[in-house]
This record gives structure tokens, C-alpha cells and sequence, in this order.
């Protein structure tokens, strides 16, 4: 609207020390943008990366978490059937080994033919010696399972019955050999009928 009137400045070329600051000064803008973009993209990437490692581990966690819960309601449902079935009696023996008082319990179940077994308190082993429990049949001491304790924990075990025309009786435990033996040699834990 001025320059109609004539009073409009007229254009002039900037100093060269002016336009190489300005040009200098647009250059280094970009410089920085690049390594703004390439930091964005090192975040993504670390961020992508990190995600799927972390996705992995809590879909193997998850798989892992889903076999211990099978097997955990398969043990509930074989400690519950011990238990809670109409067939199974149950026997607690107390005993002394080692001048300690413990007891072992035996769960059996006559319609499945299996016993759960359970040792509280009993003294650890020799390194050279185990103990062994027996079913007593009627034809005879058959073993029944080596139970080497080396800790002073609990043990439980299931067993199965033995098979063929023996009948059960009832049960024993002695102090044997580490491997064990064909017949009962050592000292006598108890004797047990049912």
C-alpha cells in the first residue's frame, strides 16, 4: 500500500556475513533433527524389542504356570481319592529312631490297590544305611520301597501293592544296606499288621 506512493524501501542483497550465519544456522537445525530422528528411532526400536522379550517370557511363564497347575489338581486329585475314598484306611505307627519320637501313616486303598506313605520325624541315615519298608503278606516279607532320608524333612511316597495273588497284611520298616536287601536283616523300626 506504501508503494504506490513511493515510499517503499527498495530490495537489497543481505551482507555475505549475514547469509552464511543464516545458512550455518539452518544447517545445524537439520543436523540436530537427524539425531532427534535417529534417538526417536533407537527409543522405538529398544522399546519394540523390549516389548517382544517381555511378551516371550510371559507367554513361557504362563505355559510353565499352566503345567504346575495341571500337575498340582492331578496330585490333589490323587491325595484327595487317598484321602477321601470309601476304601481307604488309615494307619498311624508311631516309632523312635535315633532316641527321636516320629510316626509314619499309611494311607491304604484297598480298591486301587496303592498306599500313600508319610515319615515325620524320623532320624537321618547313616551314609551307608536306609530304610526299607515291607508289606507283610501272606506268602511272605515282599519290599515295598528304600527310603534313603539324608535330611531331617518329611518324605511322602505312594506305592503301589504288590501284584499277583499276595495278600496284604500289613507292614514293617528296618534299617538296611543303602541299596537294600531281598529280606529283612536289620533293626526293626516296627511291625505292623492292618
Amino acid at each position: 500500500m506504501t508503494d504506490w506512493l513511493g515510499m517503499a524501501a527498495s530490495p537489497r542483497s543481505p551482507p555475505p556475513e549475514l547469509k552464511a550465519r543464516v545458512l550455518a544456522r539452518a544447517l545445524e537445525r537439520r543436523r540436530w533433527m537427524w539425531a532427534l530422528a535417529a534417538a526417536a528411532l533407537l527409543v522405538v526400536l529398544a522399546g519394540g524389542g523390549g516389548a517382544y522379550w517381555a511378551s516371550r517370557t510371559i507367554r513361557g511363564l504362563s505355559a510353565e504356570r499352566d503345567t504346575l497347575a495341571t500337575r498340582l489338581a492331578a496330585l490333589e486329585d490323587t491325595v484327595n481319592s487317598f484321602l477321601h475314598g470309601t476304601a481307604t484306611r488309615l494307619v498311624q505307627v508311631p516309632v523312635s529312631t535315633g532316641g527321636r519320637l516320629g510316626a509314619v501313616t499309611i494311607f491304604a486303598d484297598e480298591a486301587r490297590h496303592r498306599w500313600l506313605v508319610r515319615c515325620d520325624g524320623l532320624a537321618p541315615n547313616e551314609p551307608d544305611q536306609a530304610y526299607q519298608l515291607w508289606f507283610i503278606t501272606d506268602k511272605g516279607m515282599r519290599t515295598a520301597a528304600i527310603m534313603p532320608m539324608d535330611q531331617d524333612r518329611p518324605m511322602v511316597m505312594a506305592l503301589e501293592m504288590p501284584a499277583g495273588d499276595a495278600q496284604v497284611m500289613g507292614a514293617a520298616m528296618t534299617i538296611e544296606q543303602r541299596a537294600g536287601s531281598a529280606e529283612p536283616r536289620g533293626p526293626l523300626v516296627f511291625h505292623r499288621l492292618l
